[in-house]
């Protein structure tokens, strides 16, 4: 009985820790936000009302008291005994603290940010008497921030794990927050250039004050990203985390927000040609932000799209698939439209939208839509079953998804008009929105299930040839990888490459450099032993050591 109590001991003891370390970082965590949030409220009250301060609101002071005063302390007891425990190789490794300095300098930095940049933004745009206390809660939040920067890059406490997760993180925000701002501060300028936002002004308060409170927020971000870009070294990344907030927010976003800018841009110029029912300005309404987002859109998607060339694969691939499914969903919402307007003239219009104005928001979006898809998928060219798969069976999950939403209106819609809703209007005017959509998530979901299947025709005849390529490739079925912090990443691209079975070992001190997957693939080529060992570094250096076939030995 002593055997199966010792495995049970072994098995249970690393499930102890990680639940001791789940209850011990997310305490502390309450602990700090809580004695921040104390500190922040105590600094309004110096700011604002020094003369008053125990005189009035006594509640909320009391309890600022105590968040900071019974908080603090005890944050800094909790705190004592994690960085006591860090002192362990396993404990810096262990996933629950990275994920706890990670969520902890995201949060501090987007509170900081927000509550700092709304108080400078409060000051030039002229209202000075509501930026104290965001300052105080920033400038709280800010030291925060500071000093979990400094337990990330800290030499023997720092995180192991998740130990570029802020950086990639904090591009992000800084990104979302100086790109969305400047396009809202370039569109206030050009409506004043063109003359369609003079109503908005406030009397008594010069038009530029609200752009200015715009332009700190765009500078604030920008620095933000500038921060984690440049300064902290995130566009020099490779991980996975990097390649996809690259492609999602970098080139995604980027891309919507260039593709909606110009979508309206074009749809703003159809009905200035050929739809003249509302007046000049009502129409040219829309267009300054559209411009600007259709500028700092593009700006933003040609820099991010030039990085990911620059990328290990299959970031290249990845960013092309994410911009063919943005303009395909364009695409599709505009045939969806086109069909709604195309329904809508044979129905009674006692209000809302005109079928011209549907018809030509339609058109808008399949002019901007169509002819990028077809630039960007390349639908003439032989198709990539590596990089086209996963993109076919998201498409379908989509499809279907939208399908299934849309059928469910109809039905809704049928069932309601037969039921006899007299204030309602005909059966055509109810479900001719979801019915166009339905329309065009078919057409899509009908091109890709052929593409689907022809991909699985073909699909042998490469396999085969793979297959009498890659027999030698194949032949290694174990690989002990010993690697610093990036032994995730490698450990990644070898079962992508190989197909084996990779096993960890970290250095305790882990060498500089980061050897890239072209390296790997390079130094594997001419392997020919089922087990092997792979030294990374030092600097990105690898060294392979072929290891002799695995033989059991008899206790």
């Amino acid at each position: 009985m002593s055997a199966p109590d010792a495995a049970g001991g072994r098995t249970t003891a690393p499930a102890l820790g990680t639940l001791r370390r789940i209850i011990l970082y997310v305490l502390l965590f309450a602990l700090v936000a809580l004695t921040a949030s104390g500190v922040s409220g105590l600094l309004g009250r110096l700011f604002t009302t020094p003369d008053v301060i125990a005189f009035n609101d006594s509640s909320s002071l009391a309890l600022d008291l105590a968040l900071t005063l019974v908080g603090g302390p005890l944050g800094a007891v909790v705190f004592w005994a994690s960085w006591r425990l860090l002192a362990h190789p396993a404990e810096r490794r262990a996933t629950a603290w990275g994920i706890y300095v990670s969520a902890m300098c995201i949060t501090s930095l987007l509170t900081a940010a927000s509550f700092g940049i709304a108080a400078v933004a409060s000051l030039a745009g002229g209202d000075t008497g509501s930026w104290m206390s965001p300052l105080a809660t920033g400038l709280a939040w800010a030291g925060v921030w500071v000093w979990h920067r400094w337990i990330l890059g800290h030499r023997t406490r720092g995180p192991l794990a998740l130990a570029k997760v802020p950086q990639v993180l904090g591009t992000a925000v800084g990104l979302v927050i100086g790109l969305g701002s400047s396009t809202t501060a370039l569109g206030m300028l050009f409506e004043r250039a063109i003359g369609t936002g003079g109503e908005l002004a406030v009397i008594g308060v010069p038009w530029w004050r609200a752009s200015l409170g715009l332009l700190v927020w765009a500078v604030g971000g920008i620095l933000i990203w500038w921060w984690h870009w440049v300064r902290e070294g995130t566009r020099k990344l490779h991980t996975t985390l990097s390649g996809v907030s690259l492609v999602v927010i970098g080139i995604g976003g980027s891309a919507i927000l260039a593709l909606g800018g110009a979508g309206v841009l074009l749809f703003v110029l159809l009905r200035l040609a050929l739809d003249r029912t509302d007046p000049v300005p009502v129409l040219l309404e829309p267009a300054p932000e559209a411009l600007a987002a259709a500028l700092l859109g593009t700006l933003s998607w040609l820099y991010h799209a030039r990085i990911a060339r620059g990328r290990p694969a299959p970031v290249p691939a990845a960013a092309g698939l994410a911009i063919s499914g943005i303009v395909l969903a364009a695409a599709a919402s505009g045939i969806g439209v086109v069909v709604n307007a195309a329904l809508a003239t044979g129905t009674t219009q006692l209000g809302g939208t005109d079928a011209r104005e549907l018809l030509l928001a339609g058109l808008s979006s399949l002019a901007i839509g169509g002819p990028l898809w077809w630039f960007t998928w390349h639908p003439t060219r032989p198709s990539d079953p590596q990089g086209r798969r996963i993109y076919l069976v998201l498409i379908f999950g989509i499809s279907a998804v939208v399908a299934l939403v849309t059928l469910l209106v109809i039905g809704f819609r049928l069932f309601e008009f037969m039921l006899g809703d007299a204030a309602g209007s005909g059966l055509l005017e109810r479900v001719r929105a979801p019915l166009g959509l339905l329309v065009a998530t078919g057409l899509v979901a009908g091109y890709h299930f052929a593409l689907w299947r022809h991909a699985r025709v073909s699909a042998p005849v490469p396999e085969a040839e793979a297959a009498s390529g890659t027999e030698r490739k194949r032949g290694i079925r174990e690989v002990v990888l010993v690697a610093g912090a990036d032994a995730e990443e490698l450990a990644s691209a070898i079962r992508d490459h190989t197909g084996a079975t990779v096993t960890i070992l970290r250095r305790q001190h882990a060498p500089g450099g980061t050897p890239g997957p072209a390296q790997l693939f390079r130094v594997l080529e001419g392997v020919e032993a089922e087990r092997v060992l792979l030294l990374a570094g030092p600097e990105d250096s690898l060294e392979v050591i072929e290891l002799a076939a695995e033989t059991r030995r008899r206790a």
